[in-house]
C-alpha cells in the first residue's frame, strides 16, 4: 500500500475493512480486531490513529511490531497471517497492519482448548465498522466452508419448503422462526438454514448486536 492510499483510508474513516487504534490496547482486544478481519473479508488496522482520525503516532516501532506478532501467533487460534508497513504521517509514525481474508476460518481468541467449542469460543466477524461476536450458525458455516465438503444429493424437503413459505410473507427468517414454524428442534432448524446457504439459496446476515438472520439469495 502506498503512502497516498494510507492517507485516503484515514480520510474515509473506520468501516468494514478499516479500524483505527490510537495505541496498542491489550493482546485480547487487538486479537479481536485481527480475528474479525480474518474471518470476514480482510482489512487493515491503523495503529497510531484515533477514532476521530487524529494522528497520534506510535511510541516504539520495534515494541509495537513485537506486540502485534505475539498477538497473531499466541492469542489467535489458528494464528493469523498479516503484514506490517510503517508510514510517516504529519511527522509521526503510523503502523498499518494488513490482514487478508483467511482460508483457515474460523479464528478465535486463544482459549487453550484442543478444538473449537461452539458454546464458548470467542469468534469475531466484522459488521460495518464494528467487530462483533459471531453466532453459532455463522461459525458452523465457516467450518463447513473450510472443510470443503460438498452437499451430496441435496434436495428440497418439508423443512426447506417451510423456509421458503415463511420468506414469502417475511423479509427474513431466524433459526428460532424455523424451529417454531416447522415444529423442529433448533439443531435441525440450524442445519437446514446452513445447508440452504451452502446451496446458495439463502444468505446469512449478522446485526451489529450479533443477531443472525437469513434472507433469500439475490
Amino acid at each position: 500500500m502506498t503512502h497516498e492510499q494510507a492517507l485516503e483510508l484515514i480520510k474515509q474513516g473506520e468501516g468494514l475493512k478499516v479500524e483505527f487504534k490510537q495505541r496498542f490496547p491489550s493482546y485480547e482486544k487487538f486479537a479481536k480486531e485481527m480475528i474479525a478481519f480474518a474471518n470476514t473479508c480482510g482489512g487493515v488496522i491503523l495503529l497510531g490513529v484515533d477514532d476521530d482520525k487524529s494522528i497520534f503516532g506510535i511510541e516504539s516501532e520495534k515494541s509495537d511490531i513485537e506486540l502485534i506478532k505475539e498477538t497473531a501467533e499466541k492469542y489467535c487460534v489458528p494464528p493469523i497471517n498479516y503484514s506490517v508497513t510503517l508510514f510517516e504521517i504529519k511527522r509521526k509514525e503510523v503502523l498499518l497492519i494488513d490482514i487478508p481474508e483467511s482460508k483457515n476460518k474460523p479464528h478465535r481468541i486463544q482459549d487453550y482448548l484442543p478444538t473449537l467449542n461452539l458454546n464458548t469460543a470467542a469468534v469475531y466477524i466484522r459488521v460495518k465498522d464494528k467487530s462483533v461476536l459471531a453466532g453459532k450458525e455463522m461459525i458452523k458455516l465457516m467450518q463447513s466452508q473450510k472443510e470443503g465438503v460438498p452437499l451430496k444429493k441435496y434436495s428440497i424437503g418439508k423443512n426447506e419448503k417451510a423456509v421458503f413459505d415463511f420468506l414469502e410473507k417475511n423479509e427474513h427468517i431466524t433459526v428460532k422462526d424455523l424451529s417454531n414454524t416447522a415444529n423442529i428442534s433448533l439443531r435441525r432448524a440450524s442445519r437446514t438454514l446452513i445447508n440452504l446457504v451452502r446451496a446458495n439459496l439463502l444468505m446469512i446476515h449478522v446485526n451489529e448486536n450479533g443477531t443472525e438472520y437469513f434472507t433469500l439469495a439475490s
